[in-house]
């Protein structure tokens, strides 16, 4: 019985955290899907816990275990062929990510996480022997069953979602739990469980026969340890060139790079980072914190002959990824450190001319730890006279959109004496939500024209935002920066 409730223990993290990767190119991984994610698993949970308790005092027997343990795996081998159309069509009926979200995470996750909750309280009724030592039986099987949780969770973390990927995990979780089901009660239901197992056992052949196809049409889908990311080839709709994209999310492209010439860059919001050769044409040495497919710093080096950069990168298989499929070369003025933002910031002794930020969690959402006072303060503290920090964010100026970037606005002023925004498609909207650059100067400067004999930079410097900015919100702070509750307001309108 204990190794049961060990093996569906650990079944119910392993489940829970793969099912972050599956709701990512639908809806993302921003803290509405997490919260979404871990409060209906852990409400089915108890609806599994009150069931089984109930069914339980019918009269239990391990037939019945093996039947709700068997129904478990049935649900969770459903999951990798069924998400795709649920989530598409979700897609298109529900924009509003507050609601998909949940919905999505019921339709998907809620069944098979009630039978898991089933089987611990129905597990302990069939242990028990007698009232006297019914405290130790219900201690013992829920203390097995919580470390078979802790040995889940490190096991998906650790291993499996960065080397097994989503769906093959969702078929090995359903391949374990048929064989848990045949080890509770090998001889009830066994021609319907041979030929479930058969059948799982296919999946994962034609699954991984899938993926080697797509994988040879170029299309690459791959689980990091900290992203769902997928890489494909389409053509840019500016341009009509081809391009080759990298998404995490389903409404943000991470990097992009022609194909037919890597000349320039993609995205537009990139090209405006070139604003800081304005400012500080003699740049020599740059930081920029989050890289993906290092789109931009391939551009930097290339336009600065003479500088150097230092890339900090949280994932350290983006790097692979990028060079395998985006053309990143080694090269000697570029130096990528694999760790958070933040803790390079703390404890690099470097300093530099410029900061580039280009980080995200989720959608719209600036890992918190990189916004606030403490933050902006130590990128002040590693610049060099007359450096500066350019930021890219997504908010809108003006009205409940434009909350973070008056926040963030705010908090860069507390400790730069000229912060400047530059909205990238509309400069004369304050209420649309788009890229907005952020350019924060170290050392004063009487005035600037905004204007350039480079054509390129002059179209960039008239998109700088020419109004008040509202002082309507308070500091971002180590101890209260409520980002992902500001970039909610813009998420509301999706």
């Amino acid at each position: 019985m204990e190794t049961i409730v060990f093996v569906c223990g650990a079944v119910v993290m392993i489940l829970e955290l793969v099912g972050s990767r599956v709701l990512a190119p639908y809806v993302g991984t921003s803290i509405v899907v997490w919260t979404s994610l871990i409060g209906i698993i852990l409400g089915s949970l108890s609806i599994g816990y009150w069931q089984g308790g109930k069914i339980s005092d019918r009269g239990p027997s391990f037939r019945v275990l093996s039947f709700i343990i068997g129904a478990g795996a049935l649900f969770i081998g459903l999951i990798p062929f069924v998400q795709g159309p649920v989530q598409e069509l979700l897609e298109k009926l529900v924009s509003n990510i507050l609601i998909n979200a949940p919905l999505t995470t019921v339709l998907l996750f809620a069944a098979p996480s009630m039978l898991l909750g089933m089987i611990s309280p129905y597990a302990v009724r069939l242990k028990m022997v007698t009232v006297a030592d019914s405290g130790k039986t219900v201690g013992n099987l829920y203390a097995v069953s919580t470390v078979g949780s802790i040995v889940g969770t490190f096991l998906a973390g650790y291993l499996l979602i960065a080397y097994l990927g989503t769906n093959k995990i969702l078929l090995v979780l359903s391949l374990v739990l048929v064989l848990t089901s045949i080890f509770a009660d090998y001889r009830a239901l066994w021609p319907v469980k041979l030929g479930f197992l058969l059948l799982v056992v296919a999946g994962l052949a034609v699954m991984y026969v899938h993926e080697e196809k797509k994988r040879q049409a170029g299309f690459i889908d791959v689980d990091t340890h900290y992203s769902r990311v997928r890489i494909f080839d389409r053509t840019d709709a500016g341009t009509g060139r081809p391009i080759r994209v990298m998404m995490t999310n389903p409404r943000e492209t991470q990097s992009a790079m022609y194909l037919d010439r890597d000349d320039d860059l993609v995205f537009r919001y990139l090209r405006f980072f070139r604003l800081a050769g304005y400012f500080n044409p003699g740049i020599k040495s740059a930081l920029m914190i989050g890289s993906a497919g290092c789109s931009f710093p391939k551009d930097f080096l290339k336009r600065f002959p003479e500088a150097r950069m230092d890339v900090v990168e949280i994932d350290g298989q983006m790097t692979e990824l990028a060079a395998r499929y985006f053309n990143l070369r080694e090269d000697r003025r570029l130096r990528i450190v694999h760790e958070d933002g933040r803790t390079y910031l703390n404890r690099t002794k470097n300093r530099y001319d410029v900061i580039y930020s280009d980080a995200f969690n989720s959608f719209y959402s600036i890992p918190y730890q990189l916004t606030t006072f403490e933050a902006v303060r130590r990128m002040d503290g590693i610049l060099n006279d007359g450096g500066m920090v350019v930021v890219n964010l997504i908010s809108a100026v003006e009205g409940p959109e434009g909350k973070f970037l008056r926040a963030l606005y705010g908090t860069f002023q507390e400790v730069f004496p000229r912060v400047y925004i530059f909205p990238v498609r509309d400069a004369g909207n304050g209420g649309d939500a788009q890229n907005i650059i952020l350019i924060a100067l170290k050392t004063p400067q009487p005035s600037y024209a905004f204007s350039s004999r480079d054509p390129e930079l002059d179209a960039y410097l008239k998109h700088r935002w020419p109004g008040p900015i509202g002082k309507d919100m308070p500091l971002l702070t180590d101890n209260y920066a409520p980002t992902d509750l500001y970039i909610l307001e813009i998420l509301k309108r999706i």
